[in-house]
């Protein structure tokens, strides 16, 4: 998560005029700070990116993901009738997060037909995870340096990350208003279409399409206010 704003940005880079920036980084002096969340799709090299200006929710994370497939995933997978994702233990994501688990089944599952099973990595092993090195490592090391004075600057730089293997970076300010403290009841959980793995079940389990007459995207959830 990045201020937006005239603050510093860790790192080194060459230039030809000194950065001016504030001494201090106090939000209420920001634009607003940044919510990225990114898509790696591991067989292309392609990385896609919504940068979102509210809290970083399950659901938040989930309407990236079906961003993602309804702009780029159908067109380059689309016979696929699956997906295999892999994240983090914690965060939008968490493997605990009942919303993130319900909003996969109804946005992704539900929606477009797709299996959808979902890999965690432990806590504090992150850092394999191939799109913390291969897409926000790049991501941070382009605009090491700059300060994000404007979402339009922080997109550019998003967008111009590339690597000697071809990344190429797709990217998005998003702008609804998500609310965090999100519930989903044990009853609702009993609905899911949800099959644990038989090795580490925390971590490994499998969403699968339910019948036709099933609930949209949004259902069960309330607040959130989409900014034109």
């Amino acid at each position: 998560k990045e201020l937006i704003g005239d603050f510093k940005n860790a790192g080194r880079d060459w230039c030809q005029d000194v950065e001016v920036v504030k001494v201090h980084d106090f939000p209420s002096e920001a634009l607003g700070r940044s919510v990225p969340y990114g898509v790696y799709d591991l067989e292309r090299n392609q990385g896609y990116v919504r940068v979102g200006a509210s809290a970083d929710t399950p659901q938040f994370a989930v309407e990236t993901i079906r961003a993602w497939w309804e702009t780029e995933g159908t067109e380059a997978h689309g016979p696929a009738e699956g997906l295999l994702i892999l994240a983090d233990a914690g965060g939008s994501n968490s493997c605990r997060s009942r919303v993130w688990k319900q909003q996969l089944q109804e946005q992704l599952c539900d929606r477009f037909g797709l299996t959808v099973t979902v890999c965690h990595y432990p806590t504090g092993c992150s850092k394999w995870n191939p799109v913390e090195h291969r897409l926000f490592g790049p991501i941070s090391l382009n605009w090491a340096g700059h300060p994000l004075r404007t979402w339009k600057t922080l997109l550019a730089y998003v967008r111009g990350t590339t690597t000697e293997t071809g990344l190429h970076v797709t990217a998005e300010l998003y702008e609804a208003v998500y609310e965090k403290g999100q519930k989903v009841s044990t009853a609702a959980m009993a609905e899911l279409n949800f099959e644990p793995h038989a090795v580490c079940p925390q971590w490994n389990y499998t969403l699968r399409p339910r019948a036709p007459t099933a609930t949209d995207g949004l259902a069960g959830l309330s607040g959130q206010q989409t900014i034109p």
